[in-house]
């Protein structure tokens, strides 16, 4: 398919997940090009490397050696870290957050806010501690006061010291903790996991 054709994407996303089918959700999550393999022991992980790299030989999809992964327990996926413990934030965003200057035009706000809201499952109550930056945005003129201030420099900290998120196991049981303000809902899904991983890139 030639490149700029805006039906592309997803023609080659429907492709993916036609020839994936028989793995996703089971050991592989598929986003275009990116393919994660993951197992809970090496000697799993290796059968299930091995099926999806037969598959996509029959199917005529080459990978990328250079662009490949194998056999590691962390890796950078979709803007996550991935790992045997669990989904981290990536820490050059980190940094990016830490270096980022106070907005100074509705603009740099948006910027940051969504870059945040990027993150948002790794900062408890996130909603609250934002609402001081989303009212911002809202009010159609640029307002930056104490109360945004102390909600930048709020977000920017729980940023930079983020929770691990564990992987789910199916075979456990989960937990459920919601709670509601006048400002914002949260909820948390929780239990413990730990797996191998591979990503594979075309």
């Amino acid at each position: 398919m030639p490149f700029g054709l805006s039906n592309a994407p997803s023609t080659f996303m429907r492709l993916m997940n036609q020839v994936l089918r028989p793995f996703i959700g089971s050991f592989v999550v598929v986003y275009f090009d990116d393919i994660l393999i993951y197992s809970t022991t090496k000697e799993e992980h290796l059968v299930h490397l091995r099926q999806v790299l037969d598959v996509l030989r029959e199917n005529k999809l080459y990978v990328n050696l250079k662009k490949c992964t194998f056999c590691t327990n962390k890796l950078l996926f979709l803007g996550f870290v991935v790992g045997e413990s669990g989904i981290q934030v990536d820490d050059e965003k980190i940094k990016a957050i830490l270096d980022w200057p106070a907005p100074k035009t509705v603009s740099e706000v948006r910027s940051f806010h969504g870059l945040a809201t990027f993150y948002r499952r790794f900062v408890k109550n996130f909603s609250t501690v934002a609402a001081p930056i989303t009212e911002c945005l809202k009010k159609g003129r640029f307002s930056w006061g104490e109360e945004q201030e102390r909600s930048f420099a709020e977000i920017k900290e729980k940023l930079c010291t983020a929770p691990v998120l564990a992987l789910p196991n199916f075979e456990k049981v989960f937990e459920v903790e919601c709670d509601a303000s006048g400002v914002g809902v949260g909820a948390v899904l929780s239990q413990t996991s730990g797996q191998l991983h591979s990503f594979l890139k075309s």
